[in-house]
This record gives structure tokens, C-alpha cells and sequence, in this order.
């Protein structure tokens, strides 16, 4: 299995004080998704986590995860940009 490094790190503010974090890798992105993340469900979450998933079997490649999860941090409004 894969670990679908990102050419650039995603940085996302996490918890109550919106601690920065910088994720790698689809593995991490999926792992993040996964948590607590604040609009699970909308459809752009959904859409990061199916291509973060195909990454890690090997579908598809690490920057089409990488630019859904932008998609999604920027929805959930969690992307430090």
C-alpha cells in the first residue's frame, strides 16, 4: 500500500484553537478526514475521501487526492492558505 505523497504539504487548522497542521500524504488526508472532521458529508468530503482511498490501492495518483482534500478543507473552512 502507498502512501501517496503530496509534492506540497496541505496545511488545515485543527481543534478548539485551530492548531496548524500540515498534512503529507493521502494517508494522512484520509486519517484526518476520517476524524473529526467538521462537515463530514458534504460532497466534497466524501469526494476527497473515495480518492484518497484509491490512491492508497493504487487508482489514481496522490495529486488528484491532494487538490479533492483542498477542496474539502477550503468547504469546511479549515484550509490555512
Amino acid at each position: 500500500m502507498s502512501e501517496g505523497w503530496f509534492t506540497k504539504p496541505v496545511a488545515i487548522a485543527v481543534g478548539i484553537v485551530g492548531d496548524i497542521h500540515n498534512v503529507l500524504s493521502a494517508k494522512q488526508a484520509l486519517d484526518a478526514l476520517n476524524g473529526r472532521w467538521p462537515d463530514a458529508g458534504a460532497p466534497k468530503f466524501s469526494e476527497a475521501r473515495r480518492l484518497c482511498q484509491r490512491v492508497l490501492n493504487g487508482g489514481t495518483t496522490s495529486e488528484q487526492a491532494r487538490e479533492a482534500f483542498v477542496a474539502a478543507a477550503r468547504e469546511a473552512r479549515i484550509l490555512v492558505e
